[in-house]
Parts: C-alpha cells; structure tokens; sequence
C-alpha cells in the first residue's frame, strides 16, 4: 500500500516536471542556450585557453558595447521595427561629449549627459517619424544613420577629439574588483530591461504591437506612444554605450561604431527573438550577444584569417536563423 501511495504521489510530480520540460524546450531561450553550450564547447576543444576566467572576462567586456546597444535594439524588434542608426547615434553622443568637454570647457559629467540626451533625441526622432510619420522603420533609422555620421563628422572636421580627462577611462577599463566596469553597466541595463519587459504594462504592449499592432491598438494600447518610447530606448542605450566606447577609447571617434547595429541586430536573432517581432526575451538577447563574442574570441584564438571569420559568423548567424524558424 506504501509503494501505491508514492507511486500515486509521484506521478502528479512527474507531470509537472514534463511540463516544465516542455515548456523550456518551446521557449525562446532554448535554442540560443543550445547554441551557446555547443559552440563553447567546440571552443573549449580548439584551444586551451579558452576556458580561463580572464578569457570569459575578456570576452564580457568585449560584448558590453554591442551588448547594451541590442538591449534597445531588443525593444524596437519586439515592436516589429528596426533601428539601424544606434551605430551611428552612438558615434555621434561620444563626439559631442569629447567636444563639449575639450573644446568648450564643460564639465565632464554634464558633457557625457549631453551626449546621451543627443542620443535620446535621435532616437525620439526616430520613432516620431516610424509611429506619426507612418514611414518605414528601415528608411527611417537608415536616413537618420547617414545624417548623424555626417553631423559627427562636421563637428569634429573628420578627426578624433581627444584630451579627456583620466577619470573617464574608467567607464571603458576600469574594474571593480575583478569585474570589468563595461560588464557591470552592462548587466544593469539588461536587469532594468527585463523589468519593464516582463514587469511592467509598459512591457505587455510592446509585445502586443509586435504581435498584432491593429488588434492592440483597438485593445486601447496607445501605439504611437510605445513606438516613440521604444526607439527612444534604443537611444538611450546608444548613449550609454557612447560613455563606454569614449572611455574605452578615450576620445571621440565619428567613425567609431560602425557595423555595430548589425551586430546588435545579430545579437537580438541569436537570441531568439522573432524578428518580425512579439516574441523573445532580453536574456536570450544577452545570450546572443556573448555567443557573439565567444565566436569571435574562439576564431581570434585559432588564429583564423579575419575576413575568413566574417564569412564564419555569416553563415553561422544564417544558420541559427533558419533553425529557429523550423523549431517554431
């Protein structure tokens, strides 16, 4: 009779635990997890330095820039938009920071302000123009990239701006204890995220106008304003991710970033987020950016010819594509 009760009793425990199962195996986060492990581990077998803490340190840091840049990214898919200008607009934050601070005397602090506030504004520009405007995400972000890589390159007359003060440096290598300082802003800002996302109403409409943006909007979802909001995140990130790149590079760089919104893009896929939006997590958009990273210092480990690891990371990001679209 004992061994009927726990049989009976552990039956109820098995259902769930299948369940459990089950519902990991269909959620966003499998599949990017999957990656991670596999290409870690083939990793791992091509070099032995691989698996060190200062490598998987070293490659923190290296994702932190691109990293926070797909956080925003994250929210303008979700959405089922596009910004291809966080590259740029990010360029730009850092340029008018380094100016403001070496040409025209302002402090430091309120300078790196500034620069994010110009970041927010393209952004908040953006997502006027996509949510009022009616225009296409993609013509949007692509006209305001080429304006703001013009306007940095104006301001600046083409040349990096340096002469900074020291104490900026710390954004971009500073350490707290063995914590590089780019890793830990950049985990704030995907624990800040995570919260609106997944604990805020704010975060439910965007997911609903990714999933069907006439049906929220008769739902009452005011549409046009998450829009704006969103983009103006995607901004917002770009400006931080500024501080970290003029403190990494202790300058302002007008050309810097580029390449960077593809990557971020890059990072948001791999981590399962649907690209035609309403569906994905920002922690598989963190997963996909380290995954990111590991390719690169995997490849730059094995001493793999660089435009060889374009073609890699190509077909690798093509590859994780088509595989999640036939998982769903």
């Amino acid at each position: 009779m004992q061994h009927d009760a726990n049989t009976l009793g552990s039956a109820p425990a098995r259902a769930a635990s299948q369940a459990r199962w089950r519902a990991f195996i269909h959620s966003p986060l499998a599949l990017p997890l999957a990656g991670l492990v596999v290409v870690s581990l083939l990793m791992g077998l091509a070099s032995d330095n691989f698996f060190t803490v200062s490598n998987w340190l070293n490659v923190l840091r290296q994702v932190s820039i691109v990293g926070i840049l797909a956080v925003g990214m994250t929210f303008v898919i979700l959405t089922g938009g596009i910004d291809l200008s966080v590259g740029a607009a990010m360029a730009l934050a850092g340029t008018l920071s380094a100016g403001l601070i070496v040409n025209s005397g302002l402090p430091a602090p309120l300078a790196l302000l500034a620069g994010v506030a110009l970041a927010v504004g393209i952004g908040l520009l953006n997502g006027a123009l996509v949510a009022w405007g009616r225009m296409p995400a993609i013509i949007v972000t692509l006209a305001t990239m080429g304006v703001a890589r013009g306007v940095g390159l104006i301001y600046s007359g083409g040349y990096p701006i340096s002469g900074l003060p020291g104490w900026i440096s710390w954004f971009g290598v500073g350490r707290i204890g063995m914590i590089p300082v780019p890793v830990i802003l950049m985990l704030v800002v995907y624990a800040l995220a995570w919260v609106l996302l997944q604990r805020t109403p704010f975060g439910r409409h965007v997911y609903a106008i990714g999933g069907n943006e006439m049906a929220a909007r008769l739902s009452g979802v005011k549409t046009t304003r998450i829009k704006l909001a969103v983009y103006a995140i995607s901004g917002f990130t770009s400006g931080v991710a500024a501080i970290i790149l003029t403190g990494r590079l202790m300058s302002g760089q007008p050309n810097a970033g580029m390449g960077f919104e593809l990557d971020a893009i890059a990072a948001v896929v791999l981590g399962g987020t649907a690209i035609a939006g309403g569906r994905g997590l920002v922690v598989g958009t963190l997963i996909g950016a380290v995954l990111l990273g590991i390719l690169n210092n995997g490849l730059n480990l094995m001493g793999i010819n660089p435009y060889l690891q374009d073609i890699i990371r190509g077909v690798i990001i093509l590859l994780a594509i088509y595989i999640a679209r036939e998982w769903r």
